[in-house]
């Protein structure tokens, strides 16, 4: 699709659309001109005969070749998908007691460190990857890195505990990211979060603080809610109910400008992994081809130009 930069340059088509209106004004002014001659015979052994359609050609080459350069100075542009360099991803899993209920087979932490080990194995290698886990308490696991086998065997040795702290594992995100080293380039990296949770926060800063420390930070938070609303789990004696917050976890996504995503089985959550995996390492950015409109418009000056000289020896 084509985008201008400076719009505003496009007005100076508007003298090319009034050249060819005259142009074509001048050619109906001819023909009644033209008509008023009643002898037609002995019009034509006066007057040669003329070039036809052709003597047209190099006048629509010669417009053509001034609307391209009106439309040049107006900086085309084409969106192009740029790779992100230094792009951050943190990983935030919820391990609260609430994801050992079995209403995702074999058990929703299982099926969640299933596909989280998918996810990290998909995304390229250039990528920063950290994990973070959230309970009571968030921790970064493993740092923002290359090491994929870091973060896998973290994965692996996730442990469960009491609470959920989302708004923490947020914060703790983007302390993770903002240790990036820089290797040289301006401000922060472009950075995401993939937060997967399956309950309610009971615990540390609110989702709403999250959310705005994130945005700030120009950071999206791409949420997953997880689980089911029928899923139980059994805590010391007591069987309780852990339903999805998936309210929060939209909000805390549409706020930051990140992705909100439900998954209710391993291949569901595979396939949310599938899709932000695919979205995350490129941004959408114009690629001038001003020197596209420039080219057509001597390409068609050349034309317009040439079939000029052979034709009636002259120039346009």
């Amino acid at each position: 699709m084509i985008r201008f930069l400076a719009p505003w340059w496009l007005l100076t088509i508007l003298p090319v659309l009034g050249m060819a209106g005259l142009y074509v004004w001048r050619q109906f002014r001819k023909r009644n001109y033209a008509m008023r001659f009643t002898n037609v015979d002995l019009l034509r052994t006066l007057a040669p005969k003329g070039l036809g359609w052709r003597r047209h050609v190099s006048a629509a080459a010669f417009l053509l070749m001034l609307g391209a350069l009106a439309a040049a100075t107006a900086r085309p542009s084409v969106d192009t998908e740029q790779p992100l360099e230094r792009a951050t991803v943190m990983l935030a899993i919820d391990v609260s007691l609430s994801m050992q209920a079995d209403d995702v087979a074999p058990s929703r932490i299982e099926a969640a460190q299933e596909a989280a080990k998918a996810f990290v194995n998909e995304l390229p290698a250039t990528y920063n990857l950290g994990l973070v886990s959230f309970a009571k308490a968030a921790n970064v696991l493993v740092p923002p890195s290359k090491d994929r086998s870091a973060v896998i065997s973290a994965i692996d040795g996730l442990t469960l505990a009491e609470a959920t702290a989302t708004g923490e594992a947020v914060f703790t995100s983007l302390d993770a990211i903002r240790s990036v080293p820089s290797d040289g380039a301006d401000g922060a990296p472009p950075a995401r979060v993939v937060l997967l949770s399956d309950g309610y926060r009971t615990s540390g800063r609110s989702i709403e603080d999250a959310a705005t420390a994130a945005s700030q930070a120009n950071v999206p938070v791409s949420t997953i809610a997880f689980g089911t609303d029928t899923g139980v789990v059994d805590i010391r004696g007591s069987v309780q109910r852990v339903p999805v917050d998936r309210l929060s976890l939209q909000e805390l996504a549409e706020s930051t400008k990140g992705y909100f995503y439900e998954a209710a089985s391993v291949s569901e959550l595979k396939q949310v992994y599938e899709d932000m995996g695919s979205s995350i390492g490129h941004r959408t950015e114009p690629r001038e081809v001003t020197q596209w409109y420039a080219g057509a418009g001597l390409l068609l000056g050349l034309l317009g130009a040439g079939l000029s000289l052979l034709w009636t020896s002259r120039l346009p």
